[in-house]
């Protein structure tokens, strides 16, 4: 933090509306690397943390010292009315059980279906570590007064499979920061030489699509005969390094340029520039019912887009996208090519992505199903007394 967008715009409508924010989470290696900070009124408390390696077992390892510091960290903080937990992992509940003693409401934000997740990310099956994690979930749900979904393929989920109350699960969409993604003059040198510029922005995992992207512009060059494009790859993740090596593989190394992480003004510049923006995350259990924000960024911007064919990217997207049928990288090719043909409907999609994203899919709605959430979890609560209990059938502190 603040480095998580959603969680920086959730900690921030509850701060413009009355809330002490306190937020726990790993330091950052680069940047946010503090153990405390208070940053525009919301505080921060921060703990060292390596990522996961070697499979199952880096995995327990990082996710045990996560909920100790966590754990820690929420003692120091003391009693509050509400204790916000944002998953991966489904474990977070044990973290936070000496909030809840005292009285605080838990509010479970399920950014990720976990059984999913691991059933896209590992390939393994239904194993036991499967039904561990699908356990976890069921004790998170239980654990839960109230839970945020991203979408509503989400929400059923919390409804169908947690047994949650629909009255208690409410819809709190990711959106991007209007503020923050405003075009800018394109810069044609950013093309080095062609007369178009794709363009993808995201994490590069294992589930993410990267390597279907780039065989789809393999194909692109080698079975529709097109050169007239460059294209680049913004930010990082597990799979970085892969991705390069498979470019190079596929000889695309003199047209596709990786940049890591790159600073807001140059992916403003990227963005601006680009002629067609890529979607490539493959049909997978997660996948399919996620929501994700190079979408939802992507439109902000007034980029057109190529996708997969995915149930939540047509919610996201709609008409601000052509789809491919899920997996085809042959047909997600024809269909860049398609678009880069065709200006006026580049231009058209543009505009339709930018009216959704000012309009349904703003972060205004979010924020006024965040604050419901928020009442109907500190409904009938009490103010938090000096080292005390929060009690029952009185007006909560604001």
């Amino acid at each position: 933090m603040p480095f998580d967008r959603r969680v920086w715009q959730e900690c921030t409508t509850l701060r413009d509306a009355g809330w002490e924010v306190h937020v726990i989470c790993p330091r950052g290696e680069k940047r946010d690397t503090e153990p405390e900070a208070v940053i525009d009124g919301v505080r921060i408390h921060r703990y060292s943390l390596r990522a996961a390696t070697g499979g199952p077992a880096g995995y327990l390892r990082e996710y045990g010292t996560a909920l100790w510091h966590t754990a820690r960290l929420a003692r120091k903080v003391g009693p509050v009315h509400v204790v916000h937990a944002c998953n991966p992992p489904d474990l977070l509940f044990l973290a936070v059980r000496w909030l809840r003693r005292r009285g605080a409401r838990f509010v479970f934000d399920q950014h990720d279906l976990v059984p999913e997740l691991y059933l896209s990310r590992f390939d393994r099956g239904e194993d036991l570590l499967y039904r561990a994690v699908c356990a976890l979930e069921r004790r998170t749900y239980r654990a839960a007064d109230i839970v945020l979904a991203t979408n509503e393929s989400y929400r059923d989920v919390a409804v169908s499979r947690g047994g949650k109350r629909p009255e208690d699960v409410f819809v709190v969409r990711s959106a991007p920061q209007t503020e923050r993604f405003q075009p800018v003059p394109p810069e044609p040198e950013l093309k080095r030489g062609k007369p178009h510029l794709l363009c993808y922005l995201g994490v590069m995992g294992p589930q993410d699509g990267v390597d279907y992207a780039l065989r789809s512009l393999a194909k692109l060059r080698d079975e529709l005969g097109r050169t007239d494009w460059h294209a680049v790859f913004v930010g990082a993740g597990d799979a970085f390094d892969a991705m390069v090596e498979l470019s190079g593989r596929l000889g695309l190394s003199e047209q596709v340029q990786f940049t890591g992480r790159i600073p807001d003004a140059d992916l403003l510049r990227y963005l601006s520039t680009a002629d067609v923006c890529l979607s490539p995350d493959p049909r997978n259990p997660l996948n399919d019912v996620s929501t994700m924000n190079k979408v939802l960024e992507y439109m902000a911007m007034g980029r057109p887009i190529v996708s997969f064919d995915l149930r939540e990217a047509r919610v996201s997207a709609g008409d601000a996208a052509v789809y491919a049928p899920a997996d085809d990288e042959a047909e997600f090719a024809r269909l860049v090519a398609l678009l880069l043909d065709d200006p006026e409907k580049r231009a058209r999609m543009g505009r339709i992505g930018q009216e959704r994203i000012s309009g349904d899919l703003s972060w205004r709605n979010s924020q006024a199903s965040l604050l419901a959430a928020y009442a109907a979890a500190c409904r009938d609560r009490a103010p938090v007394p000096a080292g005390g209990r929060v009690r029952d059938r009185e007006r909560p502190r604001r």
